[in-house]
């Protein structure tokens, strides 16, 4: 029977167009043999299909001084392949499990990640309901606070390291390494949601385990009454739901205008559930002048865009993509803030609906 091909990294990536300079958003996916590309995530066929047998990635690549964190990828037959992250860890990342996969082939073996099973066997008696309702316990269990981080309030949330300590201190595990894939089940599983960046990241790949047991990395109990709200960068008042999302991130970017040669500063409030970035004069209106879809986009930081150096808008830009292929073009104030903007847009556009 033949062997069903396994998959190993999903998500979007912005490629380059075979015959012409167009950058376009596809939904890539990774395979131990080869990689896939869609037009949208939905979609049941691919539009293509690169074999990884023979192949050679190159990273990072400069052969687009424009477009940052581009990564290229070589087939046997000497066709190239250009794909680009939207930040510097994400194309890490990609390059990663590429190399590995491919080096998989060239020995022979199957793709595996590096896991704490091979050392650790959780003990057959768990039960993750039951422990799960140990842990939601009123008395007894895993307390829910309020907790800030990077601007934004979690309420009802705990840290990665509190949920170690619970299982430690309630003998459920024998040691922290344990608890990891001990949490990782429950993470998986569901019973468990990440909160914030860092968790969110950890839970899709991006890091050696799903969960990590870290007092910055935040989770919530799936049926919790979790929320979180955005505090403003300017007054530091905790916002409350606007329209029906909850708030992420805001401050103020200069967006370019429909008419491209335009550029404006404008406040923008990210939301998710659904998921929109909303732009409004920064002078002041409660009434957005905009709005930009976030499900299924693309977001990247590029160098540089046609005119903008005539208007002396040539750093800290960043792209987005959207669904339907309208491109946004916007410029963060520093480096730092860029990245900021990209990972929240990120996770919005994956979570949000």
């Amino acid at each position: 029977m033949e062997r069903e091909p396994k998959r190993i990294r999903e998500g979007y990536l912005v490629k380059k167009g075979s015959m012409f300079n167009t950058w376009k958003p596809m939904w890539v996916v990774l395979l131990d043999d080869g990689i896939e590309f869609y037009k949208k995530k939905i979609d049941n066929s691919p539009k293509g299909m690169i074999p990884l047998k023979g192949s050679s990635i190159n990273s990072p690549c400069q052969d687009f001084g424009k477009r940052m964190f581009v990564f290229k990828l070589t087939t046997a037959k000497q066709q190239d392949h250009f794909f680009q992250a939207a930040y510097l860890e994400e194309r890490d990342a990609w390059v990663r499990d590429i190399k590995k996969a491919i080096q998989c082939i060239e020995g022979g073996q199957r793709f595996a990640r590096k896991s704490t099973r091979k050392s650790i066997r959780l003990p057959e008696t768990i039960n993750l309901s039951a422990l799960y309702l140990s842990m939601k316990d009123s008395n007894k269990g895993i307390k829910e606070l309020k907790l800030e981080k990077d601007k934004k309030v979690f309420n009802h949330c705990f840290t990665g390291s509190c949920v170690i300590d619970w299982l430690v201190s309630n003998n459920a595990i024998r040691n922290r390494k344990e608890g990891l894939m001990l949490a990782s089940s429950l993470l998986n599983e569901g019973y468990l949601q990440a909160a914030g960046d860092t968790s969110k990241c950890a839970a899709e790949g991006l890091t050696d385990t799903p969960f990590l047991d870290l007092p910055d990395a935040y989770y919530y109990f799936a049926d919790s009454g979790f929320f979180c709200e955005g505090n403003s960068s300017d007054d530091d008042v905790v916002l409350k739901e606007e329209f029906r999302g909850t708030v992420v991130k805001q401050g103020c970017l200069l967006k370019q205008g429909h008419r491209r040669k335009n550029w404006k500063v404008r406040k923008f409030i990210l939301r998710e559930d659904p998921a929109y970035l909303h732009y409004y004069d920064p002078a002041g209106g409660e009434d957005p002048l905009g709005a930009i879809h976030l499900r299924g986009c693309v977001v990247t930081a590029i160098e540089d865009i046609p005119d903008a150096k005539k208007h002396d808008v040539d750093t800290n830009l960043f792209e987005i993509i959207t669904a339907n292929e309208v491109h946004y073009f916007l410029q963060a104030a520093t480096p730092v803030e860029r990245t900021e903007w990209i990972k929240a847009i990120q996770v919005v556009s994956r979570t949000g609906k």
